[in-house]
């Protein structure tokens, strides 16, 4: 796909969640249309989709008929099995590319990407035995914290090793599967950059926000967040090195640790993401639209702030406060349309807005 997509060209989605809901809305704002592809038979972003495909990623007639009804595939999470690429990617271009997935899979893959790059990140080691971890304590010491390679989000996954831990029990917790001991990292903040690369090379990015987490889930995102000018250049030049070394085509996150020592990258993620949902009411040309323009081939738009921000995360029960919410009129509601309602399951969030200074 060399040309701009033109209006009701038909985007693949994989992943039918909330942010596949969102970039659905987007979508259609600006008269694209969407397919889901999503395992379960009533995704959130369903019913506002054009389109919807029941089945499982690693059913290749569906995927093949999915990818020969789009002009452009992209994804709303990294824990799709990168087979499903190897199919789709003979019949639509995918956007953002499969270099990104496969290395944002992998916190050991990642962690390498990063450093090789002259990007700072924790200290760390590949874990698979205890001999690998003992080895690996003495490496990187203690406090630290051991971590799937793979599947882990939202603090599942992880489990902190202190001076009182047994190393043993604490392995036989990942049922062989592969680890990554993290040492940790003493920040002041963390913070998320949000940016997008065009297919031409154009990057645009949105102000940096300042995350607080709970329970290991993102539990508020602010902007402006607390940092210097200097620091909040030095965020944008660091997802603009790795988006350019990946030949990147959407939108990114990079979450870092603010340090004395500088800038820390904790993770990245090759697509939209909770913490940046504050542009959705601080920006004329919010993540999701963002998105779309990059995948289709589209000018970039302009990301700039016209208020402050902070975003609430509505986790399982939190969605009653609905109804007062909805009473404030600095409240913008975003309402995933989930059935069930489960403790630690991200029902909605809201954006609290006032004027920037």
């Amino acid at each position: 796909m060399s040309e701009p997509l033109e209006t009701d060209a038909i985007i693949g989605v994989l992943g039918g969640g909330q942010l596949g809901r969102m970039l659905s809305v987007a979508a259609s704002r600006l008269g694209l249309r969407t397919h889901i592809f999503d395992p379960a038979t009533t995704p959130p972003a369903a019913s506002v989709a054009d389109m919807l495909t029941t089945a499982p990623y690693e059913d290749q007639v569906a995927l093949k008929a999915f990818a020969k009804s789009v002009s452009v595939i992209t994804y709303e999470f990294e824990n799709i099995p990168v087979t499903a690429f190897d199919c789709l990617g003979q019949y639509a271009p995918i956007r953002p590319g499969r270099e990104a997935l496969r290395i944002s899979q992998d916190r050991l893959i990642e962690k390498t990407f990063l450093n090789e790059l002259g990007l700072k990140t924790a200290s760390y080691a590949g874990v698979e035995t205890l001999k690998d971890l003992e080895l690996a304590l003495i490496k990187i010491g203690k406090p630290s914290i051991l971590k799937t390679r793979r599947l882990g989000y939202d603090g599942k996954g992880q489990v902190p090793i202190s001076a009182k831990s047994n190393h043993k029990e604490i392995l036989e917790k990942f049922a062989g599967q592969k680890a990554i001991l993290e040492g940790f990292v003493q920040f002041s903040r963390e913070i998320s950059v949000i940016g997008a690369r065009s297919p031409s090379g154009n990057i645009a990015c949105f102000d940096p926000g300042e995350n607080v987490h709970r329970n290991g889930i993102l539990h508020t995102a602010t902007v402006p967040a607390r940092i210097s000018k200097s620091q909040r250049t030095d965020a944008v030049l660091i997802i603009a090195k790795i988006m350019n070394a990946l030949e990147y085509i959407g939108v990114m996150c990079v979450e870092l640790f603010v340090t004395p020592s500088g800038l820390i990258v904790n993770e990245i993620a090759p697509r939209v993401h909770n913490s940046g949902h504050w542009t959705q009411n601080g920006c004329v040309v919010d993540q999701f639209e963002q998105h779309i323009r990059a995948i289709v081939g589209w000018p970039m738009g302009d990301g700039s702030r016209h208020n402050n921000v902070i975003t609430e995360n509505l986790i399982g029960s939190d969605i009653d406060q609905v109804g007062v919410l909805a009473l404030d009129k600095n409240v913008a509601l975003h309402i995933y349309g989930k059935r069930d309602v489960q403790p630690g399951r991200k029902m909605g969030h809201f954006n609290r807005v006032s004027p920037k200074r």
